[in-house]
């Protein structure tokens, strides 16, 4: 069931005392819990969850906890199984539920197994699966007070114990008990109610006797006095009921037997030597209730009777001044015993009742304090408006608790990120729980307000990873969760400055990059870790960026300069070209490119054979100069001119005219409006030289 841990501290003594690590309180463990389990940091974590409600009892297999499951029957019984495989759950549920069905049945697992085990054991009658490895103390707190009150409901009746053995018995005296001989039945009572009644009429009943003693006739002052023969020990009362309080101290009622005289003469020694109520069996107090039991005519053990308890009555101020509280009960015991009928025993009685339930809320142990209310109400310590009073307030303090355990639950499953699955495990559940226990609460409204701070947070971390969906299902749950209409605002606002911070960030990110990469002299390549890449991000993440224009440019620059020295050795730059004008490069530098890589082309082939390839596409003739015309004069002019990438003709000059300057001007003016396709040379347009010869002839008669 367990993976082996260190056996230094598994023993039951261990288990308790882990058990009391979870919160000290005085309160009997009212149920037995079985845990199979091999590991220490387990038995810890149980322990301080559970937080003294039940002492741990420590086995390592399923035989062992059926064993010790059979044996321990006086008190509820809960079997706790520490699952580390799923598999193996199933079967020791089967076997804990055939051989022990009155054990209530918890199983702890791992969160990656618990799933599983989970389905292992569905249809058995496994209370609860509640997560380990850690162990989730308020959720196994609450958890565990349903476990109680099931392992009450199916506890065995417990058996009567051996017979107390009988007390030493001093000098020639003998000692006879006046506890009841047998249990207390309350008629119409069952269950923890009844037991409880019953054991405190026990009490009452023991008292009773003491009185009787006082009271019966019969007998002289000097009368030797029959020994009595030792009666049977009472049986206890059946085992307390969930929240049962240790039993209260209870005073030494035996009788000593013996002549009165006698007993006068050891009670007045013992009153000289302040043996008022110890050592047991030869005190004060046992002596003058014999010596008032065998003559309750006697004025001085009457007077004695009533000198220890005075005693005892100062005794009992000073230890509940202290806050001494046990030592007060015990002398308040005694007190009762020595005077039952003393106008003092209901006073004092109150006020230790009240002291002891103050001093339980106190330490904010609320079980204590209801039971001690209870164990007030049917003892009659407390009269009625003190006993509406605590119960009033006992009933604000666990509303408090539960309010308080539940705005806890909320705050650590915010702080798991567990908002709103799982569906009955969620901050989501208990806030829900809270407003519909506690709908005008504080707790309430802050746990609210806090579960509706965390869907913000979580819209807001979706929206900033650019997930649409995310971000309107967190905001759906924050509106029903009561977020205002100001507060939705407020966070788009925030969102808005965030998202602007998140994209500087992010561009100034792209930005060195970018420049990393320009320096580096990785252009466009790889693509998705180039210059021109990171360049593009920036200007989709922050074109507002003061680096896009400076990266841009020089990034234009370079790839002019790329462009440029590709055409010229022949090869293609369209897509430098393109990725310069892309990034902002001038045109005309673009174009000056191109022509210088055309005309570096264009230079590695014949002259001659480029200005063959010439087709035009448009020519002007030239306008006949009227002077000339006037006078009869023709003639011819010689030009040369380069056809530029585009077809275009420019830098005409004139080579020779005949005669000369009379047609120069009108020929260049004729060329420069000639037009030719665009020569290619090895996939680029190329510049071509060229010469022509313009003639100027006069029209025929």
């Amino acid at each position: 069931m367990a993976s082996a841990a260190s056996r230094s501290s598994r023993n039951p003594a261990t288990a308790s005392s882990a058990t009391a690590t979870g919160g000290a309180t005085s309160l009997q463990p009212s149920v037995d819990v079985t845990a199979i389990t091999t590991r220490d940091d387990f038995l810890l974590e149980l322990g301080q969850a559970l937080g003294g409600q039940a002492s741990i009892r420590p086995v390592d297999s399923v035989e062992a906890a059926l064993e010790s499951l059979g044996a321990h029957a006086r008190r509820g019984q809960v079997l706790v199984i520490d699952a580390l495989h799923a598999n193996e759950v199933r079967p020791a549920v089967d076997a804990a539920q055939a051989h022990a069905p009155q054990a209530v049945i918890l199983v702890f697992a791992a969160e990656a197994i618990e799933r599983q085990v989970a389905a292992a054991v569905k249809g058995s009658r496994v209370f609860a699966v509640l997560p380990s490895s850690p162990i989730d103390p308020r959720k196994t707190h609450a958890v565990f007070a349903g476990v109680i009150e099931e392992a009450a409901a199916r506890r065995k009746p417990a058996a009567p114990p051996a017979a107390e053995p009988p007390l030493a018995v001093p000098d020639d005296l003998e000692l006879e008990s006046t506890r009841s001989a047998a249990a207390l039945k309350v008629p119409g009572m069952s269950g923890g109610k009844g037991l409880l009644i019953a054991g405190a009429l026990v009490a009452v009943a023991a008292i009773a006797a003491g009185a009787w003693f006082f009271t019966r006739g019969g007998g002289t002052a000097n009368a030797p006095v029959t020994p009595a023969a030792q009666p049977e020990a009472a049986a206890p009362a059946a085992a307390p009921p969930e929240a049962a309080l240790p039993a209260a101290p209870s005073p030494d009622l035996s009788i000593v037997h013996g002549k009165v005289d006698e007993l006068l003469e050891k009670a007045r020694l013992a009153m000289r030597e302040r043996r008022y109520t110890e050592p047991t069996g030869d005190n004060a107090l046992l002596y003058y209730r014999s010596a008032v039991a065998a003559n309750a005519a006697n004025g001085e053990a009457r007077d004695g009777l009533q000198r220890v308890a005075g005693v005892l009555a100062g005794r009992f101020d000073e230890s509940l001044s202290a806050g001494h509280l046990d030592e007060a009960a015990q002398n308040f015991a005694n007190f009762r015993a020595a005077v039952p009928d003393d106008a003092r025993v209901a006073e004092l009685g109150a006020r230790l009742a009240n002291s002891q339930i103050t001093k339980a809320v106190a330490e904010g142990n609320i079980e204590r304090a209801a039971a001690l209310v209870k164990q007030a109400q049917q003892s009659g310590a407390l009269p009625a408006d003190q006993l509406a009073r605590w119960k009033g307030e006992l009933a604000k303090r666990q509303d408090d608790a539960k309010m308080q355990r539940l705005a806890g639950l909320v705050e650590d499953r915010i702080r798991e990120g567990k908002l709103a699955d799982p569906a009955d495990d969620s901050a989501r559940f208990y806030v829900r729980q809270l407003l519909t226990a506690y709908p005008s609460s504080q707790s309430a409204v802050r746990a609210q307000h806090a579960l509706a701070g965390a869907y913000l947070r979580k819209a807001r971390e979706a929206a900033l990873a650019r997930n649409g969906a995310e971000q309107e299902r967190w905001l759906n749950e924050a509106r029903g969760a009561g977020a205002s209409s100001n507060e939705i605002n407020a966070f788009q606002r925030d969102l808005a400055g965030a998202q602007a911070k998140a994209a500087r960030a992010e561009g100034d990110r792209f930005a060195q990059l970018a420049r990393e990469r320009v320096r580096d002299g990785r252009l466009t390549d790889p693509a998705q870790d180039s210059a021109a890449f990171y360049l593009t991000q920036l200007q989709s993440a922050d074109p507002d960026n003061a680096a896009v224009a400076a990266v841009s440019r020089d990034l234009a620059k370079l790839l002019l300069e790329r462009a440029r020295t590709s055409l010229q050795a022949g090869r293609s730059a369209d897509q430098d070209l393109a990725a310069a004008r892309r990034f902002g490069a001038d045109p005309r530098d673009i174009q000056a490119a191109q022509q210088a890589g055309a005309s570096r082309a264009g230079a590695n082939v014949d002259p001659a054979t480029l200005a063959a390839s010439l087709k035009a596409v448009k020519t002007v003739p030239p306008e006949y100069p009227q002077s000339a015309l006037a006078k009869g004069v023709s003639g011819s002019v010689l030009l040369s001119f380069t056809v530029d990438g585009k077809g275009d003709t420019r830098d005409v000059q004139v080579l020779q005219s005949t005669p000369a300057g009379v047609f120069d001007r009108a020929a260049i003016s004729a060329v420069k409006r000639w037009r030719y396709n665009p020569v290619i040379v090895n996939g680029s347009a190329v510049e071509v030289p060229a010469k022509t010869r313009v003639r100027f002839e006069l029209p025929k008669q």
